[in-house]
């Protein structure tokens, strides 16, 4: 089979002695933050492609049928993965070492080089764009459900008592909780809450708001 990088190389190019795997529906196929080791070629199957809680695909920005490359661009600018794969279906796939799919890269000429470079870095931005709007959603729910358990004190000022564990919450919003944790420090840096105990002061609820969308 003809499996391209931009149409200029295949994985029997690179590694001809690459074995077809059988990887089960459910089974990750990359996480996000870690870096490339293999480069996968899918040969069939779907893959989900997005933000992984509690080991479900919760937040889905793609997929991808076979057959092509998974998840290249990180390869090509040797970057860590943006996103979770996640089959789908069954998938059959072929994996190369980084280190051969690097220099597969390499033995093109330069201009080719230049291409597939600008096309991996201008993918890896439109991924980067997708999952800050997933982080902007994660915030948006956060700032909505700090304003519906706010309180008002003796000054006037609201304040959230968190009596469940923030794990729990986390729940009931749909997000991971270490996503939380991230989001209630951002709402900190931004000025809009204060408090890392069990009482988050609303500083700025306009601003909440306005990020909640209501």
């Amino acid at each position: 089979k003809r499996c391209k990088v931009g149409g200029m190389f295949t994985v029997n190019t690179i590694d001809p002695g690459a074995q077809p795997q059988n990887i089960s529906r459910g089974q990750l196929l990359l996480q996000r933050g870690g870096k490339p080791v293999w480069v996968s070629y899918i040969e069939s199957g779907r893959v989900a492609l997005g933000i992984l809680e509690d080991g479900l695909m919760e937040h889905q920005i793609g997929v991808l049928e076979g057959p092509c490359w998974l998840d290249a661009s990180s390869a090509v600018l040797n970057l860590p993965h943006l996103v979770d794969a996640l089959a789908d279906t069954p998938v059959q796939l072929r994996q190369v070492s980084m280190e051969d799919f690097s220099k597969g890269i390499s033995d093109l000429p330069e201009a080719a080089q230049a291409v597939l470079t600008d096309v991996a870095m201008a993918h890896r931005r439109q991924t980067e764009f997708a999952v800050s709007r997933l982080a902007k959603d994660a915030e948006a729910r956060c700032a909505e459900w700090l304003l519906s358990h706010a309180q008002s004190g003796a000054q006037g000022q609201m304040a959230v008592e968190l009596h469940q564990r923030k794990r729990s919450i986390a729940v009931q919003l749909g997000i991971a909780p270490e996503t939380f944790s991230r989001v209630l420090r951002h709402l900190r840096e931004q000025s809009l809450i204060s408090g890392s105990g069990r009482v988050l002061n609303l500083v700025n609820p306009n601003g909440l708001r306005s990020l909640a969308g209501i």
